[in-house]
């Protein structure tokens, strides 16, 4: 009963199963006749009445029979819409055990039949079967493109790959009851397949014919159905797309081929991180976080991007408790959410408080005495800071020195500063701040029991604040696209590549270092513009503009990275650097911060020139342009 009642567990599958099985039913009984009748030259007075008498004492028992056999090959549950080569291959499973079983029954019970029925027989009931299956699937499919989707405007989609991935994504798009996909070609570079069919659709050329293809076609839509693709290839196939002004989309990655979850569902845009000049960093994260497995660790500005990003790969390797401190509520809030959500056992405390406040920070230390401290909490947007400049010194410098006193107070085991590609030779108030925290970290390096260090990477792809979201929302609103300047430049990287530098940094660290990361190739801001207008599938210039506003305050049109060469050396891990700097004069530094304490007391004093007597490499900004009129 259970298997059964699996089967026909609603009404609408009892009443599918029993419609085909009465079809079955009549299907049998003609095949049998119909045997005889072929037999017999097409003609039923040839038969001899001894077959006949066969036929009529036999015709009910092969029914019951038959119908048995096909529900146990379940041809009466199948959802033949979806038919492929498993339902056909047990629909003649099924054909051929009920002929065997009518050819013994009939032995049994002696009834008499011509030697070549079998045969006849077999053709027939294949053939009415099959018939019947498939052409439910054809009216369906006839039904779905010519009633259901007659309101859905067709898309003109190009597959770009004719492989296991593609032959799944066409039969979804011609299936799906939610898309109208017009597939008039697939792309493959295995010159093997071209000139083939998949799915009815001709394979007609390679990778370097997608843009003369798509012209060809009308193509409105490409579709990458090459999860396997990476690396600088993936970058190429992505370029040449482009060219063809298409929306682009693209499958996530080989191992939804391996668990089979290839579907329509899974499409999705492009990202420009892709088209970044280089392959994402691994860091072999998973090697190294057994330093913060059973740790107290303390996260400031634990709600931003790069904080909520590590508490969230920091929850992933069971800490004894995670802190988040952080000023901003909202924000805080939601990482907590998140995190209760998916780590319902992790032992999670959430504070809102400033780290410019020396006494709230000391606490916070006293209370929950953290093993490890990321200091992430920071003033980080460049114009602005140029405009507060009071602010950003108070928060940056003084936060972080709050902070840098009590994880050595509390005997903190390691404390690691997340710095900026800004506070090499800065050229704004922000960029110098930082670097003035790295110097307060190399100065408590020099006489503290805790490991001291910091991380300085460039500008990270989707945090809060950065190009790529503002570009998204610009293009979303039709434009224009503002970009300061033609030439500006900029180092890029994930925000999970940038948090994972951040965790293994923290365990290699062993005090005073700066720890960089070889970033490749910078990027060209106007390029990247131009490659979100084209991945959105416009024309950059023609249908979102792109428009020059200028530098802003602070800005410098070429970020630097790494120091000079032969201050850098080379760490265990590829791609990773450390910084060689010079050691700094703790007592020199104390006084220079005392004296910027007095001025801050004047809100309307100018701390710039402090601040590069205490960063001389610190150029204070002009407008490169003006600079050059000058």
């Amino acid at each position: 009963m259970d298997w059964f009642s699996q089967r026909f567990s609603n009404k609408e599958m009892l009443l599918r199963g029993a419609l085909l099985a009465v079809i079955d039913a009549f299907a049998v009984v003609i095949s049998m006749a119909g045997a005889l009748y072929i037999r017999c030259d097409f003609s039923f007075g040839a038969i001899d009445p001894q077959f006949l008498d066969s036929l009529e004492q036999y015709w009910w028992i092969n029914v019951i029979c038959t119908l048995l056999i096909f529900a146990i090959c379940s041809l009466y549950t199948t959802l033949w819409r979806f038919a492929s080569t498993v339902e056909a291959r047990n629909t003649i499973i099924a054909i051929i055990l009920s002929t065997i079983v009518q050819i013994v029954g009939m032995r049994l019970l002696g009834l008499p039949m011509p030697r070549s029925y079998p045969l006849l027989y077999i053709f027939l009931l294949g053939v009415i079967t099959t018939l019947v299956r498939f052409s439910y699937r054809f009216l369906r499919i006839a039904k779905h493109n010519i009633f259901d989707m007659k309101d859905i405007p067709k898309v003109r989609t190009m597959i770009v790959g004719a492989g296991a991935a593609g032959f799944m994504i066409v039969r979804e798009m011609k299936n799906s009851k939610h898309l109208r996909r017009e597939i008039p070609c697939i792309i493959d570079d295995d010159r093997g397949k071209r000139g083939t069919l998949l799915h009815g659709i001709p394979v007609v050329g390679g990778m370097r014919d997608i843009p003369r293809c798509a012209e060809k076609y009308g193509i409105e839509e490409i579709v990458i159905a090459i999860p396997s693709l990476t690396g600088d290839r993936r970058r190429e196939l992505l370029e040449i797309c482009q060219q063809t002004g298409c929306k682009i989309k693209a499958l996530p990655g080989i191992y939804q081929i391996v668990n089979d979850e290839v579907s329509v569902s899974m499409l999705r845009n492009v990202e420009i991180e892709e088209l970044l000049g280089r392959d994402p960093v691994d860091l072999k994260i998973e090697e190294v976080m057994d330093y913060v497995h059973g740790k107290t660790v303390l996260v400031t500005g634990g709600g931003g991007s790069i904080g909520s990003e590590l508490c969230r790969q920091i929850a992933m390797h069971e800490p004894k408790k995670l802190i988040i401190f952080d000023i901003y509520e909202n924000n805080a809030y939601e990482v907590q959410n998140e995190l209760r959500k998916f780590h319902p056992d992790l032992d999670l405390d959430v504070q809102i408080g400033s780290i410019r406040d020396k006494e709230r920070v000391m606490s916070l230390f006293e209370t929950f005495r953290p093993n490890l401290v990321f200091h992430a909490a920071a003033h980080k947007h460049v114009p602005l800071m140029e405009e507060s400049t009071h602010d950003a010194v108070k928060n940056n410098i003084f936060g972080t020195r709050n902070v840098a006193l009590a994880a050595d107070r509390y005997k903190a085991e390691k404390m690691v500063l997340i710095s900026t590609d800004k506070a090499v030779r800065p050229t704004n108030v922000m960029g110098a701040t930082k670097r003035v925290c790295e110097m307060i970290i190399q100065c408590m390096a020099q006489r503290s029991d805790t490991v001291f260090a910091a991380v300085r990477f460039g500008n990270v792809l989707g945090s809060n604040g950065s190009v790529i979201p503002i570009f998204r929302r610009q293009i979303a609103e039709g434009g224009p696209v503002t970009v300061t300047h033609p030439d500006i430049i900029r180092y890029f990287m994930t925000i999970p590549e940038a948090v994972s530098l951040v965790l293994q940094c923290g365990a290699m660290a062993k005090g005073g270092e700066i720890f960089l990361l070889d970033m490749g190739e910078p990027v060209r801001i106007r390029e990247l513009a131009e490659n979100m207008i084209r991945l959105s599938g416009f024309k950059p210039g023609e249908d979102i503009k792109i428009v020059y506003t200028g530098l802003r305050p602070g800005e410098k049109l070429y970020e630097e990275l790494l120091i000079d060469d032969e201050n850098i050396q080379k760490t265990a891990r590829e791609g990773i650097f450390a910084a060689s700097l010079p050691a700094e004069d703790e007592s020199r530094l104390h006084e220079q911060l005392q004296r910027m304490e007095t001025l801050l007391e004047d809100s309307g004093s100018d701390i710039r020139g402090l601040l590069q007597e205490i960063v001389p490499e610190y150029k204070i900004w002009k407008n490169p342009e003006d600079e050059a009129n000058d």
